[in-house]
């Protein structure tokens, strides 16, 4: 008998996959969320042969039809839904706001922004029949804490306005005890940059000279996904019950160097 169910978008990868395998360590069933099928297939394999429930979900969370399918499928499944963690995006394409283009604009806030709500939009009446619930969404240090990635225009205005969303909808939600808060990673050891397009640096780019690294707290090393997926699965938890609205850096202090 299945008591907790979480659903984790981008799970195929980085702090998505961190994030599916916390929570299904923490005795959540997992409906593993994303469009990698090669990927998300591994992740549900590392969860059912550590003695755990997963399903696999493949969907576009930009597409609303896909994501009501989807969610549909998991409810079908489980007959619940306690927690869901937002975390599928990427970082689109980095430029001068004068060589940056329409589309390129438009598909980071489609995936992005776009992507987030319906994420919400899709799971919520669920988590309102569990009778409340957590979202978490994963956001970033550009756009709430840091500015001056070189060109990111499109990705800083979609993670401050996942920030926004939260803070919004932490009221709203709160009277169907339903939490939603906001982790903002810096430089985390992810392929997300694999979905980076950069143009121009040189023209956007502030010349800085950092420390060794630019993390504190490891020496310049990069954070680990699962650094972020530790805080994921706390908020996820009973003992982040008091704790709604708010955004937590993840960055070892990168956000304050910069």
């Amino acid at each position: 008998m299945v008591t907790r169910v979480g659903l984790v978008t981008g799970a195929g990868s980085g702090i998505g996959r961190a994030s599916a395998l916390a929570l299904a360590a923490d005795g959540y069933a997992v409906g593993a969320l994303g469009h990698g099928r090669a990927e998300l297939a591994d992740v549900v394999r590392l969860i059912e042969d550590e003695g755990h429930d997963a399903l696999l979900l493949n969907a576009d969370i930009s597409d609303q039809v896909q994501m009501r399918a989807a969610v549909t499928t998991l409810i079908e499944r489980y007959g619940r839904l306690d927690v869901v963690v937002a975390n599928a995006g990427i970082n689109g394409v980095w430029a001068p706001i004068d060589n940056l283009t329409l589309e390129e604009w438009n598909k980071t806030i489609l995936v992005n922004l776009t992507g987030t709500f319906l994420t919400i939009k899709t799971t919520v009446p669920h988590l309102k029949a569990s009778g409340g619930g957590s979202i978490i969404v994963v956001s970033s240090i550009n756009g709430t804490r840091t500015f001056t990635t070189p060109g990111a225009t499109a990705y800083t205005a979609t993670k401050a306005g996942q920030v926004a969303m939260v803070q919004q909808l932490a009221l709203e939600l709160a009277r169907y005890h339903i939490r939603i808060n906001a982790v903002c990673p810096g430089e985390i050891d992810t392929h997300i940059e694999a979905s980076t397009s950069l143009r121009f640096e040189e023209e956007t780019a502030i010349p800085v000279i950092w420390p060794e690294g630019q993390v504190p707290i490891t020496g310049g090393r990069p954070g680990r996904s699962e650094d972020v997926a530790d805080v994921i699965a706390f908020l996820a938890s009973d003992k982040a019950r008091h704790i709604t609205g708010s955004p937590i850096w993840i960055d070892g202090g990168q956000g304050l160097l910069r």
